[in-house]
């Protein structure tokens, strides 16, 4: 299962970069929360990450067998769906999502799961500013960092860098450049591998979807 397409008619890439640039994608993610179900919050745990968490099916570059729980840091954790996902399988989670009405429907989900989150309203790109510090064993991200604008990028992969344990994997869903309407949504293998200093891309596995998509898995090696 992959991530269904969340192309949007957006005017960001007219009006700048910067602050502003910011403001218009937080004001498109949450027009996606106030008037329904956006496109990416299937309700569904994909199996990329069951197969890594429990061990299912094969992923190139990790072993076999399940992952034994630790600390994981959900970048971009919708209504907590993965988040809970996480916490029922023994992980202690840390969830973190910039749309507020997405942070209220996940500890309601979380309650009604009967696990424990630590969900976080704040920026994935500002994670000084957030009760999150690290170390983390497990990083999440399902098509948030391929919505960053280009200039936070940078602070992202520092943020989840600066919070790694050793070893530790960074499991992300991107879709490719040239997917949304924009000029500067999207992810590289390339940009992975320039940004995230000290990372090994472990594995790239393209998705099922009928536009450019890919799972990349990344290793930690820092000490």
């Amino acid at each position: 299962m992959d991530t269904p397409n969340t192309a949007r008619s957006t005017d960001v890439d007219r009006i700048g970069s910067g602050p502003d640039q910011e403001e218009a994608v937080l004001r498109e993610l949450e027009e996606y929360y106030r008037t329904g179900k956006p496109p990416w919050d299937s309700g569904v745990t994909p199996p990329e990450l069951v197969a890594l968490i429990e061990g299912r099916g094969e992923r190139r570059g990790e072993g076999d067998g399940a992952l034994p729980p630790g600390r994981a840091l959900e970048l971009g954790c919708g209504t907590g769906t993965n988040a809970i996902y996480l916490a029922r399988h023994g992980w202690e989670v840390v969830a973190v999502d910039l749309v507020g009405r997405a942070i209220e429907q996940a500890r309601e989900k979380a309650d009604a799961a009967g696990v424990a989150v630590r969900l976080l309203h704040g920026d994935a790109t500002r994670l000084d500013e957030l009760d999150a510090s690290g170390p983390y064993d497990l990083f999440f991200d399902l098509s948030c960092f391929c919505g960053i604008p280009p200039h936070r990028r940078d602070a992202y992969a520092a943020g989840l860098t600066s919070r790694a344990a050793p070893g530790a994997r960074l499991l992300m869903f991107g879709y490719g450049p040239g997917v949304l309407d924009d000029k500067f949504s999207g992810v590289t293998a390339d940009e992975l591998r320039a940004r995230f200093a000290g990372w090994e891309l472990a594995d790239i596995t393209p998705g099922t979807n009928p536009f450019p998509t890919f799972w990349f898995t990344l290793r930690y090696g820092g000490a």
